[in-house]
Parts: C-alpha cells; sequence; structure tokens
C-alpha cells in the first residue's frame, strides 16, 4: 500500500512534468530507478492495474480486502448516495454505515469495471485510412474498425471491450473490462465532513475532511472475492519509506 502510494504521486509528479499520465504498458521505468531507486516489476504492475477499479460515472477507487470491497472519494460516490437517498433518509446529509452485509444499499445505474488485459491495435485501425480520403472518411472508415475490433472482443472474450485512442490517433489500444453491476454501498461519512473546507481546502495538503466512501461488489448475490486488492497497512508509512 505504500509503494502504491508513493508510485501514484510521483506518477502525478511525473506528469506535470510530462504533459500526460502515464500508461501500465509503458512506465517510466528508468527514469524512476534513476531518480528514486525504484523499478516497478511487470507482476507489481498488473497487481495494481486488477486492484483498480472505473466506475461508469468517470471515477476510479480499489478493491481493498479479499471480499470484494471498493474504496473510492466520496465526490466518485455522490451521485450513487443521493440516488439512494429517499424521504426520511438524506444521506448525503447525515452519512450512511451498513453493520452488516444485509444492511449494504444496492446502487442502481452503478457499474464497476477492472481493466484486465491492454492490446495494442494500433496497426489494424491506422490500416484503415487510405490515400485520398479526407479527414471525415477516414475518421469513418477507422471508427468501423474500431467497432468491429469491440464487437470481435466482446464476443471471444465476454469482457467489455473498448478501443481507446491515444496520443490524439498515435496509438490506439484495446481495453478488456471485466463489468460488475451489483455494486452495494458500506459507508459514506456526512457531507459536512466529507467535503469539509469546500472548494478552498480541495487541493491543500493536508487535508482535514473524510473524502472517502465504500462499496461491495457482489457476484451472484454473494461479496465478490477479487485475487487482487491493495491490503491495509495498519503501521502506516516511515521516514525513508518508499
Amino acid at each position: 500500500m505504500k509503494k502504491l502510494l508513493i508510485f501514484l504521486a510521483l506518477l502525478s509528479g511525473l506528469a506535470l512534468a510530462d504533459e500526460g499520465m502515464w500508461l501500465y504498458t509503458d512506465p517510466p521505468r528508468e527514469l524512476l530507478n534513476q531518480r528514486y531507486g525504484f523499478e516497478p516489476g511487470q507482476q507489481w504492475l498488473d497487481h495494481l492495474q486488477r486492484s483498480s477499479v472505473r466506475f461508469n460515472n468517470g471515477g476510479s477507487g480499489s478493491f481493498v480486502s479479499a471480499d470484494g470491497l471498493v474504496m473510492t472519494n466520496h465526490h466518485v460516490a455522490a451521485d450513487s448516495i443521493h440516488k439512494l437517498s429517499r424521504e426520511g433518509k438524506n444521506y448525503i446529509q447525515e452519512g450512511f454505515m451498513a453493520n452488516s452485509g444485509a444492511e449494504e444499499l444496492k446502487t442502481p445505474d452503478l457499474e464497476l469495471n477492472v481493466l484486465m488485459s491492454i492490446e495494442d491495435v494500433t496497426d489494424q485501425v491506422k490500416a484503415a485510412r487510405q490515400p485520398g480520403m479526407s479527414e471525415a472518411e477516414a475518421a469513418k472508415a477507422q471508427r468501423a474498425v474500431m467497432n468491429t475490433i469491440e464487437k470481435e472482443s466482446l464476443e471471444k472474450t465476454g469482457l467489455r471491450s473498448d478501443v481507446v485512442t491515444l496520443f490524439r490517433g498515435g496509438q490506439y489500444h484495446l481495453y478488456r473490462y471485466q463489468r460488475f453491476t451489483d455494486v452495494r454501498l458500506v459507508f459514506a461519512p456526512e457531507i459536512g465532513t466529507a467535503f469539509f473546507g469546500g472548494d478552498a481546502d480541495n487541493f491543500e495538503y493536508p487535508r482535514y475532511c473524510l473524502d472517502v466512501s465504500f462499496f461491495r461488489v457482489y457476484q451472484d448475490g454473494k461479496p465478490y472475492h477479487p485475487k487482487d486488492f491493495l491490503a491495509w497497512n495498519e503501521q502506516g508509512a516511515k521516514e525513508g519509506d518508499l
């Protein structure tokens, strides 16, 4: 967990300098090693990738237990919390905590995705662009190829398949996701605690708010047991840790 947090922080810092986020398929191993003496191995990167989840509302989170518990930011969870609220139960204002699995609330319209694999399909997509095509024609031809790749991948693997455009069309990658649609709210603090300090404190460190919420992923009516998750470390980081 400590290495994860440091790694993400390093990526954020490097991204600011190099105008972009780094891909799981192309991390700056040499640069990280030179600057910080840390070179992430492929097994570690794969573990981190499969421990991460994408929310269909545009947010992200991580598996943090073997029983499908997912941690994310309160502002990512806010839409689901609002939809679960009802007359006499304003979970945005009051917060929510399930004391048992039976009390966990199934969230409507929420889907979580876990990135299982990445495949470079650049050559296939770029081959659709033929000499003499206008930009509109080339874009249409490439979109048709991307649709075909996604359809064939879904039929072959059963995984959600999205062709992602990178570097303004310099590369195209096929992302395959495992989909989860049974997601239940476990915990959310009241908004006064989650957003304490407001926008003024939003990008300040240290901060004194509890911008966190927990969900649990279910599969076939039972808590999902991910092979990869970020284990909690009660000891925390020490001086000199990376």
